[in-house]
């Protein structure tokens, strides 16, 4: 995990400002990986005491887009955040608790950035997300489903 003089050093060659907020939420995402907002302002709130929500909003939203912070979503959660960025990495969803997992290119290269057929679009990303169940949830008995709230996507 970065320092503060990493941190400092990674938003300069960003040119971003150095702040207080900013230092405090990359530093969260980095020390907490695919968590969801509400999370990134309590670890926030941990160092600075007070930051606002609009605050972490804002700094998600310029961290995301100068490409320091990746922004993902699988369907029926909520936007999640990662330092990881760069190298087309994939994730693994857990259908029962929600957990987040990375897991790299399948191929180990980025073939999955050349799409099939003859298509006129420059791809940059792949966004792969393999759906199961991890191994905690895996040796626990399955949930009913009596009240038929199936939030995950894909469950039957």
């Amino acid at each position: 995990m970065p320092d503060v003089a990493d941190l400092e050093r990674v938003l300069r060659e960003a040119g971003l400002r150095v702040t207080r907020p900013r230092l405090a939420v990359l530093d969260a995402v980095h020390a907490h990986p695919h968590v969801d907002t509400e999370a990134l302002i309590g670890a926030a709130r941990a160092r600075l005491d007070a930051v606002s929500h609009q605050a972490v909003y804002d700094v998600l939203r310029v961290l995301t887009d100068r490409g320091l912070v990746r922004r993902i979503q699988p369907q029926g959660s909520v936007a999640r955040y990662e330092a990881r960025v760069g190298d087309n990495h994939h994730h693994l969803v857990c259908r029962s608790c929600g957990s987040i997992s990375d897991v790299d290119c399948a191929t180990a290269e980025a073939p999955c950035l050349t799409p099939p057929g003859d298509v006129d679009f420059l791809v940059d990303e792949a966004e792969v997300i393999y759906w199961g169940r991890c191994r905690s949830c895996a040796t626990a008995p399955a949930p009913s489903d009596s009240d038929g709230s199936t939030a995950q996507r894909g469950t039957p």
